[in-house]
């Protein structure tokens, strides 16, 4: 019996979690971690007294553990709610500073929808907004950004890997060419915290967002790396938290579980890669020899090590997910966003699929946890569903 359930009978069915995309468990040394922070030590972080000074200390390390996560100084982090606020935060406070009345920004049209609805927001306000196409593998070509940039651009906001389909952009090369046009560059880094090495020097962002929950910490807390001599524009107002950028009392036990799914991160991560890599290419492999009409999304390589994304033709992901789920593995048909819409992926469809491809996509996401039985498992279970589902499609000639 492994980290993620035994084999058995119906009445003790093989539990496994292939949807760390969506959220991962927290570390038991995260959950260690935080506890004190409920109870004994509870004082408000903002507060003058031995209570809050303790508080506001224990902040201070975890700052200093997520800023090595990636490669920033601790006075770059700033704390939020996790990676949505942190988006917003970003392009909204870019956006209503004074100067950038009227401005111009440029972004991917397969960000997530925290991303791509605040951009469409912006057009409401009078900004103008590129909206960079992909190709068939979600990869930005990075001569269309060079190409869309206009002298009042003032930011360019690509993500450092998709969620959906695990494509990892080339967003050193595109910040580059952001800076040397004059523009500031912000990635959303949700995805590859704690799965792809992060430094912000060497990726030549001014703005990155990560979240806890999608690296073993807690749901509910996030940071927003800011460079040092940036400033952008509040959205909240009543307080000096965060300097000033986020006034509201800060979640103490979610950031001292984020510093240290941060720490832990920093240890694990190599060991994590190299063993999560394997687990995935073994499950494509696999996965596409013994299914036909089955075809991998994204690019072959360059993907997030635990990211492994499918479309089978005739049947519909939907579907799928259920019998998955009826057979004791959890994954997703695209964002957990989104998956509890009708509607086709945003992000299948840029990459020129067709619609009826688009609705038959699964996305199955490894994480620490996660051992070789597991995909074993998977690979005896699926083929079954698939034969199953497409003896009822009427797709099927």
């Amino acid at each position: 019996m492994g980290a993620n359930g035994g084999k058995g009978k119906m009445s003790s069915i093989r539990k496994v979690y292939f949807d760390h995309a969506a959220t991962t468990p927290v570390d038991p040394l995260v959950l260690q971690e935080m506890i004190p922070y409920f109870t004994e030590t509870f004082g408000n972080a903002s507060s003058a007294h031995s209570y809050g000074v303790e508080a506001h200390a224990a902040m201070d390390i975890a700052r200093a553990k997520v800023a090595k996560l990636v490669g920033a100084t601790p006075e770059e982090i700033y704390f939020t709610s996790g990676g949505t606020e942190s988006n917003n935060l970003t392009i909204l406070g870019t956006a209503f500073l004074k100067q950038n009345k009227g401005s111009h920004f440029i972004t991917s049209v397969i960000e997530h929808p925290a991303v791509l609805s605040t951009m469409k927001h912006l057009e409401t306000l009078g900004h103008e907004v590129t909206f960079i196409p992909v190709d068939s593998e979600g990869l930005v070509n990075p001569d269309d950004v060079a190409k869309a940039m206009r002298k009042n651009t003032k930011l360019v906001s690509i993500m450092h890997a998709n969620n959906e389909i695990g494509t990892v952009q080339p967003v050193a090369e595109i910040g580059k060419i952001a800076r040397e046009g004059g523009a500031l560059f912000h990635t959303d880094a949700i995805q590859t915290a704690s799965k792809i090495p992060l430094d912000v020097s060497k990726l030549n962002t001014d703005f990155m967002s990560v979240t806890a929950h999608k690296m073993y910490g807690p749901k509910g807390v996030g940071m927003l790396y800011m460079r040092k001599g940036l400033t952008i524009q509040p959205l909240n107002f009543g307080g000096s938290h965060e300097k000033g950028l986020r006034p509201t009392t800060s979640n103490v036990p979610g950031i001292v579980g984020f510093g240290k799914a941060a720490e832990l991160a920093v240890l694990r991560q190599e060991d994590d890669i190299k063993k999560i890599t394997v687990l995935r290419e073994k499950l494509i492999n696999e996965t596409i020899s013994s299914i036909k009409d089955c075809y991998l999304t994204g690019h072959r390589t360059k993907r997030l090590p635990n990211s492994a994304s499918f479309r089978f033709r005739f049947i519909e992901g939907e579907s799928i997910m259920l019998h998955l789920d009826m057979a004791g593995i959890a994954a997703s048909t695209g964002s957990a966003c989104s998956t509890k819409s009708l509607k086709a992926s945003h992000v299948l469809l840029a990459l020129g699929l067709p619609p009826e491809e688009v609705h038959g996509s699964l996305r199955l996401s490894l994480g620490r946890g996660n051992t070789v039985e597991d995909v074993d498992y998977f690979l005896n279970v699926m083929p079954g569903i698939v034969d199953k589902l497409r003896a009822m499609s009427p797709l099927v000639k």
